[in-house]
């Protein structure tokens, strides 16, 4: 199976591969919590929303915290 969109759309906004892999699933949990709070169903997966969000360039690598927060 095929990756929509495809990958080099979404490496316009993000560039590494691994960070992608974290920010969609971040967003994708985030979704998902959401969804689930509210008691909404979903249409589509909660990380193919996330890979949708991505290619429409709602994320930016520049904008992205990566730092490890420690509690």
């Amino acid at each position: 199976m095929m990756l929509y969109p495809a990958m080099n759309k979404l490496t316009e906004h993000i560039p590494n591969r691994y960070m992608m892999v974290n920010v969609v699933a971040r967003r994708a949990r985030q979704i998902a919590s959401e969804a689930e709070l509210k008691g909404e169903h979903l249409e589509d997966k909660p990380v193919t929303l996330a890979i949708r969000e991505v290619a429409d360039g709602k994320f930016e690598a520049s904008a992205i915290d990566t730092a490890i927060v420690e509690k």
